[in-house]
C-alpha cells in the first residue's frame, strides 16, 4: 500500500481507536479528554513508554503489543491501590506500518481496556522514521489519602509478593530469536506458559482495594524483584532480609531452573513480571493475604523490613547471595 492509499490520521482514529473510547473520550473528536473524579477521590496518574527493540521485539504479535502497552500502566495503578478510569495513547508508527497491524494492535489494546474498565479518552497518532514507539498515560481513582506509596515501609513489616516471579524474564528468552539449550528441556506447554507471561502480563487490578486497606508500601515488579525492592527500600529509608527460597515460582520456571540453575539470577533480576511487591505490618499482613486470596490472587511473604537504610540481605539454600545486576535497564 502506498502512502497515498493509506488512511489519514483522523480516519485511523475513527476506524481503530474511537471504538475504544469511553464517555470521557468525547468520541475522540475534541482536543482533550475529560475525567470526573467522585467526591472524596483523588486522581492517580502513571505513564510508560515502550520502544520496539527495547521493550518488545519488533515482530511481536501486534495484539500482544497493544495489550502490554496498557497492562504495564494498569500494573502501576494497581500498586497504588487505584481503580483504573481511563488512558491516553500516543503512537508513533514507523514508515512500514500496515492497516492489518494496526487493526490487531487496537484489538489487543481494546480487549484489556474493556476487561479493566479503563477506556481510551484521547492521545495522538504520528509517523516516525525510527522504531515503533508507544506512550500510554493512565488515570486511576483512589479515596483521598489512601494511595499506597513506596515510602511507607517500616522496620518489622513483612515483605510480600503476588503471583510468581521470573516468568516474564524467562518467557522473553523462550519467545526470543536466540534460544539457549535450557529452552529445549521444557515441554511445549511450559514454553507456551512462559512466553505468554512475557507477551500478556496480567496487571493485579484485583489487589487495589486490599492494598489500600492493609499495605504500608507497594510498587509493581516491572524491572526485576531485586532492583524494584531496592527502589522501595530507598524510598522508605529502610532495609530488608529476603528469603529467596520463599519467592514463589511457577512450575515452568522451576523446570527451567532445574535445567540451568544459573537462571535463578535472571528470574530475580530480569523483570517483566508485573506482580505486586508490597509490605504490611505484622498486624495487617495476614488480613492482606486473606483479602488477596478472596480476589483470587496469591500473596507470599518473602522477608522482613529492617532498620538499616538500603541494606538487603538475601538468603536461601545456598546461603547469602548477591547479584551481578539489580534489574532491567531502559538505557
Amino acid at each position: 500500500m502506498t502512502d497515498d492509499q493509506r488512511p489519514g490520521e483522523f480516519e485511523l482514529i475513527e476506524r481503530y481507536f474511537a471504538p475504544l473510547a469511553g464517555p470521557g473520550g468525547l468520541d475522540l473528536r475534541d482536543d482533550a479528554g475529560l475525567l470526573r473524579p467522585g467526591r472524596g477521590y483523588e486522581v492517580v496518574v502513571t505513564a510508560d513508554a515502550l520502544v520496539a527493540g527495547v521493550h518488545f521485539f519488533p515482530d511481536d504479535p501486534p495484539a500482544a503489543i497493544g495489550w502490554k502497552a496498557l497492562a504495564v500502566n494498569l500494573s502501576d495503578l494497581a500498586a497504588k491501590g487505584a481503580k483504573p478510569d481511563g488512558f491516553v495513547l500516543t503512537i508513533a508508527l514507523p514508515r512500514d506500518w500496515t492497516e492489518a497491524w494496526l487493526k490487531d494492535f487496537a484489538a489487543g489494546l481494546g480487549k484489556l481496556a474493556e476487561q479493566a474498565g479503563c477506556p481510551l479518552i484521547g492521545g495522538d497518532t504520528v509517523s516516525t522514521a525510527g522504531p515503533l514507539t508507544l506512550s500510554v498515560t493512565a488515570f486511576g481513582m483512589v479515596p483521598a489519602g489512601r494511595m499506597v506509596r513506596r515510602a511507607g515501609a517500616r522496620p518489622g513489616d513483612v515483605v510480600l509478593v503476588s503471583g510468581t516471579i521470573g516468568d516474564g524474564a524467562l518467557g522473553l528468552v523462550v519467545h526470543g530469536p536466540d534460544r539457549p539449550g535450557w529452552v529445549a528441556a521444557l515441554d511445549d506447554e511450559q514454553r507456551r506458559f512462559l512466553a505468554d507471561r512475557y507477551l500478556h502480563p496480567q496487571p493485579r487490578i484485583a489487589l487495589a482495594e486490599a492494598l489500600q486497606r492493609h499495605a504500608s508500601a507497594a510498587m509493581d515488579v516491572s524491572d526485576g524483584l531485586v532492583g524494584d525492592l531496592a527502589k522501595l527500600l530507598n524510598a522508605s529509608g529502610v532495609g530488608a532480609e529476603i528469603d529467596l527460597d520463599a519467592v514463589p515460582l511457577s512450575a515452568p520456571a522451576r523446570a527451567a531452573l532445574m535445567a540451568d540453575p544459573a537462571l535463578a539470577e535472571l528470574a530475580w533480576t530480569g523483570g517483566d513480571d508485573y506482580e505486586i511487591l508490597c509490605t504490611a505490618s505484622e498486624r495487617d499482613y495476614s488480613a492482606l493475604i486473606a483479602a488477596a486470596a478472596e480476589r483470587g490472587v496469591p500473596l507470599a511473604p518473602i522477608g522482613r523490613i529492617v532498620p538499616e537504610a538500603g541494606a538487603v540481605r538475601y538468603s536461601g539454600k545456598g546461603g547469602g547471595q548477591g547479584f551481578a545486576r539489580g534489574s532491567f535497564s531502559h538505557f
